[in-house]
């Protein structure tokens, strides 16, 4: 997966790289994953040596040498920087010459990508007071963090700034950088997530993945719900390779939108609220869906509101009125999609009728996703379509259009399909009529 895909960039973003641990490659590898003519820039200062991977590396002073860039400007990479120190770093542009350059970008639709920190080459890094330099019109900050800095002392060899550092992680100096100080750190308001526009998406990158211990790795996914309290993405990556491998994996918040309003006219009652393990079955349902750290969790009720509701009080969920569900699944589709929050990357549609449904099936459904951001991720079973089904961002449109008694798969024929082989064929039952619910009770 390249960057473009993976941090979601069009052609038209402004995005700020912050941190470090590959920050300057990443810069050049998301440039390269753009077509057209891609603008570079700095707000805080840049390697002299690191300016020859641009196509074109122009140095300004002023607002007039913006506009004569823009004027004969081609397509390709081209870095906009100030001038050269003795120290062979390249300062960054001025609030007002950075601004120049955004005012041209967004009257032609580029995109500018900044680096707006410095690290010194070590592989993570805290901010000053001053830092970092973040225009307010950035839309995307992403926050580099190299993992060769685990395990190693905190020090200077490690961290740029390591008594701040020390100071937002909760760490003392010396000892061994652990991913529990490192999520300390990004999660510190005066850590990573310092200056970065309330209206900007926020996306963590996890660099040099695969030069991190199996125990690391496992820590810090394990920390990816609570890092997504505050970022919109957590991103897995090896950017040094470039290209479809710069990226291993892409975590975003994934919904789970139970339609539950139905009548249950062939069962003759509310099948969601049939007793399953001691429990009505759309709790086990909900239940099953926090479980697999789906948030938020909508629940889209109709026929059935009031005893729904009471059964589902005290859990973390919205209840959605669906007024218009005697008109068909369709428009429950739609008020599910309608409640959820702007910044999730899919979400799973669950149905309130099935009882094997279990966190390990959704688990491995937003594995599926997370590795490949496939428009939709669906169970089979010996060649059998099952549920739940996993539906990118990228498919909310079309499902706004559904119209009847139609759910998710009448978009299958639209966007690409990838299938997850799964080995229990009981996901897919579900419970229509009678004698279902009776099969399943015999099933136990």
């Amino acid at each position: 997966m390249n960057l473009k895909h993976a941090l979601r960039i069009s052609e038209r973003s402004k995005v700020a790289l912050v941190g470090a641990g590959g920050k300057t490659t990443t810069l050049f590898a998301l440039a390269r994953s753009l077509e057209g003519s891609v603008i570079l820039t700095n707000s805080a200062h840049l390697g002299r040596s690191q300016a020859a991977l641009a196509d074109y590396h122009v140095i300004v002073e002023s607002r007039e040498e913006v506009d004569e860039i823009f004027a004969s400007l081609g397509d390709g990479v081209t870095l906009i920087t100030g001038v050269e120190r003795e120290s062979g770093r390249l300062i960054g542009l001025t609030p007002d010459v950075l601004n120049q350059v955004y005012s041209h970008a967004e009257r032609l639709n580029l995109p500018v990508i900044i680096e707006a920190d410095g690290s010194r080459m070590r592989p993570l890094k805290a901010p000053a007071e001053h830092e970092p330099p973040i225009p307010d019109w950035v839309d995307t900050v992403l926050v580099v963090c190299g993992l060769s800095g685990l395990g190693k002392p905190l020090n200077d060899s490690t961290v740029f700034r390591p008594e701040i550092f020390s100071q937002r992680a909760g760490l003392p100096l010396g000892q061994p950088v652990t991913p529990t100080a490192l999520i300390a750190y990004l999660l510190h308001p005066q850590g990573g997530l310092k200056n970065i526009p309330h209206h900007a998406r926020r996306i963590v990158l996890f660099n040099q993945w695969d030069e991190c211990k199996p125990e690391d790795q496992t820590l810090l996914l394990q920390n990816v719900p609570l890092l997504h309290e505050s970022y919109d993405a957590v991103v897995l990556g090896n950017v040094i390779h470039g290209g479809e491998d710069a990226v291993v994996a892409v975590y975003e918040p994934i919904a789970g939108i139970v339609l539950a309003a139905g009548a249950s006219q062939r069962l003759g009652i509310p099948k969601q609220l049939l007793l399953w393990k001691g429990k009505p079955l759309i709790r086990w349902i909900v239940e099953t869906a926090l479980g697999a750290h789906l948030s938020p969790v909508i629940v889209v009720v109709g026929a059935w509101i009031e005893p729904i509701q009471q059964v589902l009080a005290d859990l973390p969920v919205r209840i959605v009125v669906n007024p218009r569900w005697p008109n068909g699944v369709s428009t429950s589709v739609a008020c599910g999609l309608e409640a959820l929050p702007k910044g999730v990357g899919g979400a799973v549609f669950l149905l309130s009728d099935q009882p094997y449904l279990s966190v390990e099936l959704i688990r491995a459904l937003r594995d599926q996703h997370a590795h490949t951001l496939a428009p939709i991720v669906a169970p089979f079973v010996r060649g059998h379509r099952a549920n739940p089904v996993l539906f990118d961002q990228v498919t909310f449109p079309a499902l706004r259009q559904l119209q009847g008694d139609v759910g998710g798969r009448a978009i299958f024929g639209q966007f690409p399909v990838l299938p997850l082989e799964w080995f229990d064929e009981r996901v897919l039952l579900d419970i229509d009529q009678p004698e279902d619910w009776e099969q399943v009770q015999r099933m136990g």
